[in-house]
């Protein structure tokens, strides 16, 4: 793959840019020597089209950057504040275990520490119902590693050695490159200890209380592969993309220092398939963790890695951001699609997310591969893109308060209906409450995701996704 520097790229610098120069991008009749936006000499951009998408993915990013503190800091205490009554079970243990003397603090990076999205849906086992053999056993699978890739360390390995009974393999932390920190995590288990048959690889997704991540989501500067497409260039950064080098088949040095995700993952599954000649995996991820997971297995397309995608039983991604252009998908689609199926984008009701960037003539963002798309009351259907594929239709408005209304109605009754494990917590509650007003939110935590793959029953669906 190229270097930025060669490449037919567009990098937006919300670093660089102050209020007036903000604010000057909206009067400009040329793209060219503006402090805002980095792109090759001689290259052309559609200037009047972009120029409202550019002002708002800088402004957002400028405002995220100004609050990411305060911000990490509430995320931080709201988070600590749900485990201390966890660890206390409930609030009304808790003011009696505070009244004697008898209160368990909650310790970060423990096993037993959770993030505000493992407490919004605090199932760890595996739905038992759903045997290897099925159909969507994989999907149900996949759902549960990418909301465990939210955890520690500690807790991932508690969790898949104990209830799940597998083989933990490993856990990353690398590097990005642009925003020069440790940002990109994910994880590898193997589906049973010693010659695994499955190995799963997980990235963890948007933190909610990230600003930084929410930066990389919101960015649209795009970089062009030669005889590929453009990729959104933020979700490449944080799977290795580098200033100098771009994301090159090899990096020089015996070692990859500091971790990219893309290389370490790969020289791990290249040392566990090669261990084990029946075994194939997997590739997985909620919201940016799909993002990253579709472009791991792209990239690989990209590098010529036949003998690992080969090995490839599938990508599962839920809530996951379009991450290219039509030509981009297209290319991808010839490794992945044929002569099977192996890609496969979980769309819940009117999660935001999947929508965005937006798939108009400015931005020319698509989503390609098979969605599966459910409703409110958890009904699959097989499409090609998700209805009201750019989420800000008029026509959508009411139905969308009216489903939130609807959802808060749920989470009351769907324990009574479904079983026990399928009762929602106060935080999942909360998040329904604050839908009835933004109801954006709520639909992207993994809760609906996986349900839907517990409760999908639908035989006509299974035959479609063959």
């Amino acid at each position: 793959m190229a270097s930025e520097s060669d490449s037919n790229s567009m990098v937006l610098r919300p670093d660089k840019t102050r209020v007036f120069h903000l604010f000057r991008l909206l009067f400009r009749t040329k793209l060219d020597g503006h402090v805002s936006i980095e792109t090759p000499s001689g290259m052309e951009i559609d200037w009047e089209r972009r120029r409202w998408a550019i002002f708002f993915s800088i402004l957002l990013q400028k405002i995220l950057m100004f609050i990411r503190k305060p911000m990490a800091w509430f995320g931080s205490a709201i988070e600590y504040w749900m485990n201390l009554v966890t660890e206390n079970r409930g609030f009304m243990s808790l003011l009696f275990n505070i009244l004697t003397g008898r209160v368990v603090f909650p310790k970060r990076g423990s096993s037993t520490y959770r993030t505000v999205i493992g407490l919004s849906d605090t199932r760890v086992e595996l739905d038992r119902k759903i045997k290897p053999t099925e159909k969507k056993y994989h999907a149900a699978l996949s759902i549960m590693a990418a909301k465990l890739a939210y955890e520690n360390e500690s807790c991932i390995q508690r969790i898949v050695r104990y209830p799940w009974n597998m083989e933990f393999l490993g856990f990353y932390n690398c590097w990005n490159d642009y925003q020069k920190q440790f940002s990109t995590r994910a994880f590898m288990f193997g589906d049973k200890t010693g010659d695994a048959e499955l190995i799963v690889v997980a990235f963890r997704g948007t933190e909610p209380f990230n600003a930084v991540q929410w930066c990389t989501d919101f960015d649209i500067s795009f970089y062009q592969i030669p005889r590929v497409g453009k990729v959104h260039q933020g979700f490449l950064r944080a799977l290795g993309l580098q200033r100098k080098l771009g994301l090159p088949k090899e990096l020089s040095g015996s070692r990859v220092s500091p971790p990219y995700a893309y290389y370490v993952i790969r020289e791990k599954l290249w040392d566990v398939l090669s261990r084990n000649e029946r075994a194939k995996f997997l590739v997985t991820g909620h919201s940016l963790g799909g993002a990253l997971a579709i472009l791991f297995a792209s990239i690989l397309a990209v590098h010529g890695e036949n003998w690992l995608l080969d090995r490839l039983q599938g990508v599962y991604t839920f809530g996951q951001p379009r991450v290219g252009d039509r030509n981009f998908g297209e290319f991808v689609e010839q490794y992945l699609d044929k002569p099977k199926k192996r890609y496969f984008r979980y769309v819940y009701c009117n999660d935001i997310v999947p929508r965005v960037p937006f798939d108009n003539s400015a931005l020319l963002y698509k989503h390609f591969g098979t969605c599966v798309y459910f409703n409110s009351l958890y009904k699959p259907k097989v499409m090609k893109e998700e209805p009201n594929k750019n989420y800000f239709s008029l026509w959508t408005i009411i139905p969308k308060y009216v489903n939130a209304w609807w959802e808060l109605i749920r989470s009351f009754l769907i324990g009574c209906v479904r079983g026990p494990e399928y009762k929602e917590g106060q935080p999942m509650r909360l998040l329904r409450l604050i839908a009835l007003v933004l109801p954006a939110i709520a639909p992207h935590f993994p809760q609906d995701y996986n349900n839907c793959t517990r409760l999908e029953t639908s035989h006509a669906l299974n035959k479609r996704l063959v």
